[in-house]
């Protein structure tokens, strides 16, 4: 097994494009091509050059994730994958030639609670005695400014919390994120919701676990593993409806489900926590339960090793 291009967290050092060609030209004992197992448009174009423009033994697993229709390149390029597998059923009736569903699974061993939260909040070196964050590209699709427009109201009642913003912020939203810094400043909060900037992956686990609530309030959502990373590092999740956010949390037993660009449901979500600590500690010990046993790493392994047999038998 090789990984080709971007490197992954906790994964085997990534290959250059050319090396992994030339290992495609032979395929293992006993079998008779090589899988490319891919995810983006650029992945997928590789996949092609190797299989249709180099007449490699290769065949093409991709999975999809998004909820609507794809554009015509990606709907064009999917289409031409030997298998596809999707991460829910409603991604599943967007594109073509399905094998399988297989939801992602999240690491529970790399996203583990906290042995002391407060001693892990210190660690991070943010002011206040306990964090509220959200997670993503800092854009208007992520619901960043609902987090920010959220925290600005409910910080003034919780004078030891912070609120963190982690997450890249592309050049195209500067001005997003400079109007967003603007509102904080007006609401004197400038110390107290923080940008920290994109966390690096090797990092992000030990920030995820001293956290006391993950807010994750995207528009749209393909899929969302922000919320099961919280969940499996016992983090209660206040989350919008899109995504797979509402089977992650269940009926109120990992956090709250509120409804899309409603910062009032988010308020009184976040107010209800953390006016109950009992109630909070439940449902965090309940969102570790629920990333363990219905969205382990190892269900997914083991779905998408079934496509892998049916396309080499």
């Amino acid at each position: 097994m090789l990984l080709a291009g971007r490197a992954l967290p906790g994964c085997m050092p990534s290959v250059p494009l050319g090396r992994a060609l030339r290992r495609s030209r032979s395929p293992a004992p006993g079998h008779k091509f090589v899988l490319w197992h891919v995810r983006r448009n650029n992945e997928m174009r590789a996949a092609l050059l190797a299989r249709d423009i180099l007449k490699l033994p290769v065949r093409i697993v991709f999975t999809s994730a998004a909820r609507r229709r794809h554009s015509a390149v990606p709907r064009w390029l999917i289409g031409q994958a030997d298998a596809v597998i999707a991460t829910t059923a409603e991604a599943a009736a967007f594109v073509p030639n399905v094998h399988a569903v297989v939801h992602h699974g999240v690491d529970a061993e790399r996203f583990r609670p906290a042995a002391d939260r407060a001693d892990a909040w210190k660690l991070g070196q943010y002011p206040g005695k306990f964090g509220i964050a959200t997670i993503g590209r800092v854009r208007p699709e992520k619901g960043t400014d609902l987090f920010v427009e959220a925290m600005i109201r409910l910080l003034p009642h919780y004078p030891d919390a912070t609120a963190l913003i982690i997450g890249k912020v592309t050049a195209t939203q500067r001005s997003f994120q400079g109007e967003l810094k603007r509102q904080i400043d007006a609401a004197g909060l400038t110390k107290r919701i923080i940008f920290t900037g994109e966390i690096a992956s090797g990092q992000l686990p030990q920030l995820v676990r001293s956290l006391s609530l993950l807010v994750a309030v995207a528009r749209y959502e393909g899929y969302g593993m922000t919320p099961l990373e919280a969940m499996a590092s016992g983090v209660p999740v206040v989350a919008s409806d899109t995504g797979f956010f509402p089977a992650f949390i269940g009926a109120n037993e990992a956090g709250f489900l509120v409804g899309q660009s409603d910062t009032s449901q988010i308020i009184s979500s976040a107010r209800n926590m953390f006016d109950n600590p009992g109630e909070m500690h439940r449902m965090s010990i309940r969102a570790r339960q629920r990333a363990i046993n219905l969205f382990g790493l190892e269900a997914e392994i083991e779905g998408i090793h079934r496509v892998y047999k049916e396309l080499w038998t």
